[in-house]
């Protein structure tokens, strides 16, 4: 008589998402609508390269919500494993939780600190807020590709995280003030609309009551 066993099949995807509210989706959802609207319109009020320290000031300080936003949405990226279940889909949400946090410290230093404006270390500090953002592309292409949110929640990201390279490459050929209103319009049509499905379809993010 012989006795044999069989291991029960390893639980990749348990082990590698945690669970999360619909409750904490939404709130994120709000969070970004509100984030990305409030910078919107601070680039429709404002020139964002002004040398007025005030409108300096304003410019960075209406890019704060969004940005702290930004960093919940990535911690509901994480937590959904909305990238894949795997580590290295996991390690670039991580890595770019890193990248948001420093472009997020230039913003207040920035923003708050007038004297450091001129520092080099300081303007070695801004190169985190373009890698951010390409950080940010690579990602809603990954969610896109992995299909674990769903519907519109799955392609949405990457329209909304295609920011930056709508909006300079704009301010580049039409110059400063319509680029700039692409970039606020964009804003909207992008980070907004994309917190405002989150806020009203949370579900479709794998969250749960």
């Amino acid at each position: 008589m012989s006795i044999s066993t069989t291991p029960a099949p390893a639980r990749t995807d348990d082990q590698a998402t945690t669970s999360i509210s619909t409750k904490t989706v939404r709130r994120t959802g709000w969070a970004v609508a509100f984030g990305a609207a409030l910078w919107s319109a601070t680039y429709f009020a404002f020139n964002p390269q002004s040398t007025d320290s005030t409108e300096m000031t304003i410019i960075d300080v209406g890019a704060l919500p969004a940005q702290f936003a930004l960093l919940a949405l990535v911690t509901v990226q994480l937590r959904t494993g909305a990238t894949g279940v795997t580590r290295a889909a996991r390690a670039m949400l991580r890595v770019e939780m890193v990248l948001l946090s420093l472009a997020t410290l230039w913003t207040v230093l920035h923003g708050l600190v007038p004297s450091f404006r001129d520092d080099l270390w300081l303007a070695i500090l801004d190169v985190f807020w373009p890698l951010s953002m390409l950080g940010m592309l690579v990602i809603g292409v990954k969610i896109a590709f992995a299909g674990r949110w769903q519907g519109l929640a799955r392609w949405y990201p990457l329209i909304a995280e295609s920011w930056v390279f709508i909006t300079l490459p704009a301010m580049g050929i039409f110059g400063i003030t319509v680029g700039r209103f692409v970039g606020a319009t964009h804003l909207l049509v992008g980070y907004a609309a994309l917190g405002v499905l989150l806020a009203l379809r949370p579900q479709l993010t794998g969250a749960r009551d």
